[in-house]
């Protein structure tokens, strides 16, 4: 089934129209303000097609500015919420994760290439270092080196145009330098100091897991390097559970070698694109890392990231619903007065904690195995 019109309709939710004061406030609260991506009241619309455009200049990998996170300088991955009794880990992590990052590129574009993103963009960098890599990748920074590569993006109207050529260019060419990237990072950073091969994380959200999905298939499944992961966290995209022949599905909270995925959606709450592929999707609730439909309390909810990068207190609880995500009322000042039943931006902020610790539990895990 074409999932799709699923994926575009998700990557949608990264931009929204600004309110008024005091809506906007509350707004903030449930959008997370670093993924306020552009004031259109729509998507833009790339009226010409792929192949009348130049490409934008494909990044190198052995330059810094290439990526959007690395673990021996500081960047936005390092943050810590405020609040939060954490750390960044990452100069004694003996794990690394690679992380893909979602569609930020949505606006009517700048430079003379419309269907990509330009990685020498600086205000998209910005875009992405403000947004997806603060509030997102600085996750597993307790236990991780974060490696997030800039990568030429596929347009949001990518999701959106029925020119099925013009999609599978553009994404063709996103993949491209996620894989570029990816094999960089293993030929450059895999290695410890003694050459032993570092167990690896993949991790993404939205088009990144899109990416991530092919990145795992070509390199990991039923291939050598799956000794090598501990799990992929496979977020914000209708994903199935046999999508793989050698990744399972996660059930519990300390299984590695596996992947989890998941979509959140106001409790009661059934999208209109439900049969687009969220019907057949994987589950994993990420306060009980299993699939099981058992509702899980606020008070398992280790603490989320607000819109100021701050610590928020238990700020929803999850239940899975038939390949849904759904959370009650927020925790949160303000959230009567709330309506979102979409709550894609939010995926990683809402569960923040649990995932970060979760991240260290499965690589506790997969070293105790490893002794054995």
């Amino acid at each position: 089934m074409d999932q799709w019109p699923l994926l575009y309709r998700q990557i949608g939710l990264y931009k929204h129209r600004l309110s008024p004061k005091p809506i906007f406030d509350l707004i903030l609260i449930i959008s997370i303000s670093g993924f306020i991506v552009s004031c259109q009241r729509g998507p833009y619309r790339i009226a010409i097609g792929y192949d009348s455009f130049p490409v934008p200049v494909a990044p190198s990998y052995a330059d810094p500015a290439s990526w959007a996170a690395l673990p021996d300088r500081q960047d936005a991955a390092d943050s810590i919420p405020a609040g939060a009794p954490v750390q960044d880990g990452q100069k004694q992590a003996t794990a690394d994760v690679f992380f893909i990052h979602p569609t930020i590129y949505t606006g009517k574009p700048q430079g003379p290439s419309a269907w990509n993103a330009d990685v020498a963009d600086a205000v998209m960098n910005k875009w992405v270092d403000q947004s997806t890599i603060l509030n997102q990748a600085s996750v597993f920074n307790g236990s991780c080196r974060v490696f997030a590569p800039r990568y030429r993006q596929a347009h949001y109207y990518s999701f959106l145009t029925k020119n099925k050529a013009d999609k599978e260019k553009a994404l063709e060419l996103a993949y491209e330098d996620v894989k570029a990237a990816f094999l960089y990072y293993m030929n450059h950073h895999n290695r410890d100091a003694a050459g032993k091969a570092r167990p690896i994380i993949i991790a993404a959200h939205s088009q990144g897991t899109v990416h991530a999905r092919r990145l795992l298939a070509e390199f990991f499944d039923d291939k050598p390097l799956k000794q090598q992961l501990i799990v992929a966290y496979l977020v914000g995209i209708a994903t199935p559970a046999d999508i793989f022949k050698t990744i399972p599905a996660g059930e519990a909270p300390d299984q590695t070698g596996c992947f989890v995925s998941w979509n959140t959606f106001s409790r009661n709450y059934v999208p209109a694109y439900y049969t687009d592929g969220l019907n057949k999707a994987l589950c994993t609730n990420p306060l009980t890392w299993s699939s099981s439909d058992k509702y899980a309390e606020y008070s398992l909810n280790k603490g989320g990231v607000g819109p100021k990068f701050n610590l928020l207190a238990s700020p929803a609880d999850a239940q899975v619903h038939d390949g849904l995500l759904w959370i009650g009322r927020l925790h949160v000042p303000g959230a009567a007065l709330l309506r979102t039943k979409i709550w894609h931006r939010a995926d990683y902020n809402l569960f923040w904690m649990n995932i970060r610790e979760n991240v260290a539990q499965r690589i506790q895990a997969y070293r105790l195995q490893a002794m054995k």
